[in-house]
């Protein structure tokens, strides 16, 4: 990757329009992972009194800039592990640290984006994308005296993602994709260390899902903050991320941590290729033998 700017057809990202706030290895021009920015400590959770386990004894350590999944059968504790790390849960059991301070409720430096994009019907694509500025501080003290600043860096980040000249457009007058896409800026423009990310592909086509891959690592190769990704297509794992965590059946415990081989930049055509199947099939290998477990 130039150290300047990442291609993919029809879009042209610089490092000049993100901050980048995480040190970069220069001579590859993308960030070395350093300690972890992310530990779970002996997490158990339940979600009330008298409930049986939702996570048993889990630990994971995430570093800095690192982009990870998380794959497991349905129900295992893979959304509850998001909001854990998130601060919208506490566990039960164990400790929570993000950026070596404990957990203590729901973090500002967090973006989030679910399957469903959740944009506001009565607001434009250009305000649903502001919304996390009305409410995150510092921005919301200084939106009203600086909002042409704000609009111009939702302008860009939109047009980032093939999105320019839809500023105006309200959220039924975009596509599934769109919209997704939409929602990812949403999750990004306050620019977070740290994004959360819950089936956010699974509802699209096949195609759209595809290029959502490439928008999403374009973005977090120019400005690398942490990603955890929750998903059921172990494809999608094994495109995005650095490393790939097994869950086992409810309760949810950690079985396999594995290192992904495959070098970035990533394109389509890497799917196509003998150790990206391999990687899939031996992911594949592991959810059957938790499923038959």
């Amino acid at each position: 990757m130039h150290s300047g700017a990442v291609f993919r057809p029809g879009f042209l990202l610089t490092t000049s329009d993100f901050t980048k706030k995480n040190d970069q290895d220069q001579a590859g021009g993308l960030t070395a992972v350093s300690k972890s920015f992310v530990e779970l400590n002996n997490v158990r959770l339940r979600y009330s009194e008298g409930d049986d386990l939702a996570l048993e004894t889990t630990n994971m350590k995430i570093g800095k800039g690192e982009f990870i999944a998380v794959v497991g059968p349905s129900g295992c504790g893979k959304s509850s592990l998001l909001k854990l790390v998130s601060g919208l849960m506490p566990p039960s059991e164990g400790t929570v640290i993000v950026d070596n301070k404990e957990v203590a409720g729901p973090l500002k430096i967090v973006g989030m984006a679910f399957q469903n994009p959740t944009l506001l019907p009565w607001r434009t694509t250009l305000d649903n994308v502001l919304l996390p500025m009305e409410i995150v501080k510092p921005h919301r003290n200084r939106l009203r005296k600086n909002r042409a600043e704000y609009e111009e860096r939702a302008r860009k980040l939109l047009a980032s993602v093939g999105l320019e000249g839809h500023e105006d457009k309200y959220p039924w007058e975009l596509s599934g994709g769109m919209q997704q896409r939409a929602s990812l800026c949403r999750s990004l423009i306050h620019e977070p260390d740290l994004l959360m990310l819950d089936e956010p592909f699974g509802a699209l086509d096949a195609f759209t899902r595809e290029e959502l891959w490439d928008i999403l690592q374009n973005l977090w190769m120019v400005r690398p903050f942490t990603v955890i990704l929750v998903t059921h297509d172990l494809r999608e794992a094994a495109y995005l991320a650095d490393t790939i965590y097994v869950m086992s059946k409810r309760p949810g415990k950690i079985l396999v941590e594995r290192e992904n081989p495959l070098p970035r930049p990533r394109d389509q055509e890497a799917t196509f290729t003998q150790p990206f199947t391999d990687l899939v099939h031996e992911l594949r290998s592991h959810i059957r033998d938790v499923r038959e477990s």
